[in-house]
């Protein structure tokens, strides 16, 4: 979803940021998301919101069935990388290049620690699918596209799921067993310790204020926010 567009003041006056907030379910993103979206609005920048699996017409197609149908996890996996590539195509690099400021809820670390660590899918076919699927062109040549920041909201399983009891319907991941999202979060995990420069950890069982100052601080130090 697009909550700004090219006829922005900052279009072409600024680079594109990518910035992913990751998480277990339950671990209070989606609040920080919107707020984080109008701190950058209220700079004058020009602000794309989307999600994963999600993001275009193809990929909210993929989202529905990997979210509610029984498969293995390659099926998963390539389905979920298979929304990601068009998502790539058609929103994340297109808003980039315009200069707009992405911020997607969950991206390519999300897939490693759901099919990789909590379905325990193997991780060097992941990190294969990873270099086929996001490898995208720049000054210097070829890239693999990752976050410029990612925010991991790091949670205790036991408090996602009393924040998720019955809030709503739960699809097929929401209903998993908090071991399951124990393993998820040492998926996140092994993520952050392979590339640390790209995420900032943010403890998400404090007050929502603090958790918000959290955010904010870690968007500051990179020096995108006054």
């Amino acid at each position: 979803m697009s909550i700004s567009s090219k006829d922005s003041p900052s279009f072409m006056t600024h680079r594109g940021i990518f910035i992913s907030f990751e998480g277990i379910d339950g671990a209070g993103k989606s609040t920080h998301i919107e707020a984080l979206a109008h701190a950058f609005e209220a700079q004058g920048r020009a602000v794309t919101l989307t999600r994963e699996p999600g993001g275009t017409a193809l990929a909210e197609k993929l989202r529905t069935l990997v979210l509610n149908e029984a498969m293995d996890a390659l099926t998963e996996a390539l389905l979920v990388f298979a929304a990601r590539r068009d998502h790539l195509q058609q929103l994340i690099e297109p808003a980039l290049v315009r200069g707009d400021v992405v911020i997607s809820d969950r991206f390519t670390d999300a897939t490693f620690a759901y099919q990789g660590s909590g379905r325990g899918y193997d991780w060097k076919t992941l990190l294969y699918l990873e270099r086929l699927v996001q490898t995208a062109q720049g000054l210097e040549g070829d890239f693999v596209r990752q976050p410029d920041l990612t925010l991991w909201f790091d949670l205790d399983p036991d408090i996602a799921a009393a924040r998720l009891a019955g809030a709503r319907v739960p699809d097929k991941f929401e209903s998993q067993s908090a071991e399951f999202f124990r393993r998820v979060s040492g998926g996140y995990e092994r993520r952050m310790q392979a590339d640390s420069k790209r995420f900032a950890r943010i403890a998400a069982d404090n007050l929502r204020d603090v958790v918000w100052q959290h955010v904010l601080q870690a968007v500051q130090q990179q020096g995108w926010l006054p």
